[in-house]
């Protein structure tokens, strides 16, 4: 590992050794910048590499392209301080790879279809909660998908409307350009509104498979209920 390596440790859940990798960007000093949570909520801190590992062994994240180190370590601190964490949108993950690459993604939440711009219908994970051993647990991780479909709606739903604003825009663009006689500037504009006529489009069918997934979260919550009224 160096300085300007993305890098992860495994975390625990709910009682679970290695179940999710926790990110940030190695300084080169022996510190790292990432989402700290401490006692309170999570904001992106520059700590101690003892503090970023908890005692587990610490790894570099391979990424096929990345900025060079010191932008590496430019990107990160500019973000220092922040604290607007969210599961689906902007967790650890999502931002060392932002400062690594430029790229707000974050891999896990792909490999399960539960990032936000790429949740589906995949249920996989919610069945295991819902056929669990522990109905407690499973409460638990049903509560907290069905947040995180919610926080899925409202940003999918946010950018559903904007893209169709904007469509609606550049089809004015267009009408203004071809009254002026400039059918140049009028086909451009007619361009970009089929863009975001696509992109609307995309979203709409992303909010639908939102929908699906609540409703197989909630039939799936009314099960786990109804095995915690019988047991």
């Amino acid at each position: 590992m160096a300085r300007g390596d993305q890098i992860y440790v495994m975390r625990p859940l709910a009682g679970m050794d290695s179940f999710y990798q926790h990110h940030g960007i190695d300084c080169g000093d022996g510190t790292v910048i990432h989402y700290y949570k401490g006692t309170g909520e999570p904001v992106i801190s520059r700590t101690t590499m003892e503090t970023f590992a908890l005692g587990n062994p610490v790894y570099p994240y391979k990424t096929a392209v990345s900025f060079i180190p010191d932008l590496v370590i430019e990107r990160a601190e500019s973000r220092l301080g922040e604290r607007q964490y969210n599961l689906l949108a902007n967790n650890c993950e999502h931002f060392a790879t932002w400062s690594k690459t430029g790229r707000n993604v974050s891999q896990q939440l792909l490999d399960y279809g539960l990032d936000a711009s790429h949740l589906s219908s995949n249920t996989g994970l919610i069945d295991t909660a819902a056929q669990g051993s522990d109905p407690m647990q499973a409460v638990a991780l049903m509560q907290q998908a069905l947040g995180n479909v919610a926080i899925a709606q409202t940003r999918l739903q946010k950018e559903y409307s904007q893209a169709q604003d904007d469509m609606l825009t550049w089809d004015r663009v267009a009408r203004l350009a071809l009254q002026k006689n400039r059918e140049d500037l009028a086909r451009a504009a007619l361009a970009r509104k089929v863009e975001f006529k696509r992109k609307a489009e995309k979203l709409q069918k992303q909010l639908i498979e939102v929908a699906e997934t609540e409703i197989s979260l909630q039939r799936n919550n009314a099960l786990i209920n109804q095995r915690l009224t019988y047991s």
